[in-house]
This record gives structure tokens, sequence and C-alpha cells, in this order.
């Protein structure tokens, strides 16, 4: 194998490494925004909204503090008894069942 071969096999294996993990993350602000709308008695449309607006806020900023602060601020205004730290762990469980089903499709 060529260095030119060994370089384009790493460049696919990390942009499908990419892909791979914003597909997760994607799916994991999907289940963390369906979470939060049942906890703001949203159901069925109105539900599913509520996760597409959780999945774009992720685009806002690097990391998880976006959709964090969004649930939250949501929470609070709604008057939903959860804290930074119990949504922080909602979103890592989300994180490894996204994970198992992107994985397993």
């Amino acid at each position: 194998m060529s260095l030119n071969d060994r370089e384009r096999d790493f460049e696919s294996r990390y942009a499908h490494d990419q892909e791979l993990r914003f597909r997760i993350e994607a799916r994991r602000n999907k289940l963390i925004g369906l979470w939060a709308a049942e906890k703001l008695g949203k159901s069925g449309e109105e539900a599913n909204a509520y996760a597409q607006e959780v999945i774009k806020v992720d685009f806002l900023l690097p990391g998880d503090d976006d959709v964090v602060h969004k649930i939250r601020d949501d929470f609070v205004a709604a008057g939903v008894e959860q804290s930074e730290h119990q949504i922080r762990k909602q979103l890592a469980e989300f994180l490894a069942e996204a994970e198992t089903q992107i994985r397993s499709a």
C-alpha cells in the first residue's frame, strides 16, 4: 500500500467517523428533545417539532451547552422542575442509546 493509498484510507475513515458522530449526536438530540417535550406536556406533532428545535439549536455553539440551556430555559419558563445536572445526565444516557440505535441500524 502506497503512502497516497494510506492517506486516502485514513481520510475516508475519518470522514466516516465524523459522519457517524454527527448522526449519533443528532439522534441523541432528538431523543432528549422528545423527553423534554413530554416533560413540557407536548405530544404528537408538537413534540416532534420541539425535538427538531433541539436538534437545530445544537448548531449554534460547539459542545452541548446550547442544547442544555435551551431545555433548561424552556423548563424554567414552564415551571418544570429539572436541574441542569439532571438534563446533562439524560443527555449522557440518550447518547449511549443513540449510539446503540445508529450502530444497529
